[in-house]
């Protein structure tokens, strides 16, 4: 009899389970695809805010790249600047030209390394529709008519250049945005990129400034005495 009982209230209680674990109602199961759903769509949108960061980053390092790779070609080249002078109607004259927008003047350092001679290289600025102003550098080997071009920077708000200049009787220089003296070139160069309120400036030498400015003079005093 005991044994009968027993067996009885195991049935009930095995009966009572399958009944608690029959399944999920309609409403339980509506509610765990709503939650799912949301839990999808934070976890997309944050994967597509962290794909457009990395965008992000990988377009800034590609400009300031290529900003440095510019700034490096444009102080090699100045500084490898050379003297050189071409002829007009029997008058020497040096190929350096220089204002504001544009830079002109003989190397022997070209961007494309393959050339060999001296190089004549012209920096010049221009603005876009938008607005933003761009460099670009015309390479010209000495003796051929052919010409290379390439842009060296591009999308800044301004870009401009200025020139050092000291007389032989001054005790400080002064910075001009024009050069106009045919005879003397400028101890440096100044080139600056601004961008919203940032102004970035890159300060290059010329080393052979100094020997040539000497020369012009002691040419110059030679020519007075004569006269």
């Amino acid at each position: 009899m005991i044994k009968n009982t027993r067996c009885i209230e195991s049935c009930c209680r095995s009966s009572s389970l399958r009944q608690d674990s029959s399944g999920f109602t309609l409403l339980e199961l509506m509610i765990s695809i709503a939650i799912l759903g949301i839990i999808v769509v934070i976890v997309a949108g944050a994967m597509k805010l962290g794909i457009q960061s990395v965008e992000r980053g990988e377009r800034k390092i590609d400009a300031l790249e290529r900003m440095r790779t510019s700034l490096n070609i444009v102080e090699a080249q100045i500084q490898c600047m050379t003297s050189l002078t071409y002829d007009d109607n029997g008058e020497k004259k040096r190929y350096f030209k220089a204002s504001r927008d544009s830079l002109q003047f003989s190397t022997n350092y070209s961007i494309w390394g393959g050339q060999r001679g001296y190089t004549i290289v012209s920096y010049d600025i221009g603005t876009d529709n938008n607005g933003k102003q761009s460099m670009k550098a015309t390479e010209t080997v000495v003796g051929m008519s052919n010409s290379r071009e390439t842009s060296l920077m591009g999308s800044l708000d301004k870009i401009y250049f200025e020139y050092f200049s000291k007389g032989p009787t001054d005790e400080k220089g002064s910075w001009v945005d024009d050069w106009t003296d045919d005879v003397n070139i400028p101890e440096k160069v100044k080139l600056h990129l601004v961008s919203a309120q940032n102004d970035f400036t890159l300060i290059i030498p010329i080393r052979i400034a100094e020997f040539v400015n000497k020369l012009a003079n002691a040419a110059s005093v030679a020519a007075a005495a004569k006269k």
